[in-house]
């Protein structure tokens, strides 16, 4: 009887041609990049603004000091968790868009308990997270129980959910009887917020001076993200995660519940987005009102795409996130237009997601051709 022969893998060639393919894919954002910051700067030398001096100063503003880089850290602690929730759902081929509603639904649950829990700060400061976490994740489950029981796409639910997290807080802020701020007699009309939290229940300070005060949100961030790398990287169902996420009959066909599996990553990208909101409000915001995301769930999502769902990419894109955030509005002050701002944030920003989200769809148009070509 003849031994099947099997055709060998040469996995160092493999290892060499995905080395190739990163380098090039490097070389093709760095390129876009250098074709974002020339067409920005065309742009300022029209409307009269000195190209150098714009960019400078966001590099200023971003790490030329102290407090630039403290500001660009605290901005980076919120984007950071909420990339890492959009990589959890990603793993899974699963789109959540709504960080924004699971931030600020986060935060008005926690901002009740740090209002109203007394206690000491190790006990109360870990509710406010915990509260946030719970919040974020149960907001996030309506989107997966509409996705696994009635099929409803989780784009539109997640999106959709984040209208409906805004009224609740309109709501929330606005009402004397639940909790919008006091005010004594004759000091002007109460505002649509919440009163701020007691000094005690805030965010510890890492570091404080002239300008700046640098809370432990990035600590909890980085924590956070590395423990669900190792997660997603050396346990189990970190790789029925992945494999659900690349082909889901597959993993049907393997014994793996993919609706518990899809239904799990949802409400982990959820608890991460209300986490989030947890730490921007016991770490610089110290009180919830409208608009009190300020933005940071689509930033957050737009840095997941740009380090192409990998966990291990996440820190420095979200970095470059922060750095943006804290770098604009130091040009704002210096008297550049906030649009001329918001279009050169947008051109940075495009030339990295765009070609990002071209290779993966290259990626996959070739892994759909080769499973055409190996049924036939």
């Amino acid at each position: 009887m003849k031994k099947l022969k099997l055709p060998s893998i040469d996995f160092q060639k493999i290892r060499e041609s995905e080395k190739i393919k990163e380098s090039y894919r490097t070389l093709v954002i760095a390129l876009s990049l250098c074709l974002a910051l020339t067409i920005s700067g065309l742009i300022l030398f029209v409307t009269e603004s000195s190209p150098l001096d714009v960019f400078s100063s966001i590099v200023k503003g971003s790490f030329g000091s102290k407090a630039s880089i403290v500001m660009t850290l605290n901005h980076t602690a919120p984007i950071l968790l909420v990339a890492t929730g959009a990589v959890i759902a990603g793993r899974a081929d699963l789109l959540n868009i709504g960080q924004e509603g699971q931030m600020i639904i986060g935060a008005i649950f926690a901002v009740t308990v740090g209002l109203y829990m007394p206690g000491p700060r190790w006990v109360v400061l870990p509710l406010i997270l915990i509260t946030a976490t719970t919040a974020g994740a149960l907001w996030a489950g309506i989107a997966a129980t509409m996705k696994f029981k009635r099929g409803v796409n989780e784009v539109i639910s997640t999106l959709l959910l984040i209208v409906v997290a805004s009224q609740v807080v309109s709501f929330a802020v606005n009402r004397s009887w639940l909790l919008r701020e006091d005010k004594p007699e004759g000091y002007g009309a109460p505002l649509a917020r919440t009163n701020a939290l007691e000094s005690e229940n805030l965010m510890p300070v890492l570091a404080q001076g002239a300008g700046f005060r640098l809370n432990g949100g990035i600590l909890v961030a980085i924590f956070a993200t590395i423990a669900i790398t190792l997660i997603l990287n050396r346990t189990r169902w970190g790789f029925y995660l992945r494999m659900t996420g690349l082909n889901s009959d597959t993993a049907k066909a393997q014994g793996v519940s993919t609706v518990l599996l899809g239904s799990s990553a949802l409400l982990i990208s959820g608890a991460f987005a209300g986490l989030s909101g947890g730490v921007i409000l016991t770490g610089t915001a110290y009180r919830v009102s409208d608009g009190f995301s300020s933005g940071y769930g689509w930033t957050g999502l737009l840095a997941a795409f740009v380090a192409n769902l990998n966990p291990k990419m996440l820190i420095p894109s979200t970095l470059l996130f922060g750095a943006l955030r804290a770098g604009g509005g130091v040009l704002t002050s210096t008297g550049v237009s906030t649009n001329i701002v918001g279009v050169i944030q947008g051109l940075i920003v495009l030339s990295v997601v765009v070609p990002s989200v071209i290779f993966k769809t290259i990626d996959r148009n070739k892994s759909s051709m080769s499973l055409k070509l190996d049924r036939t």
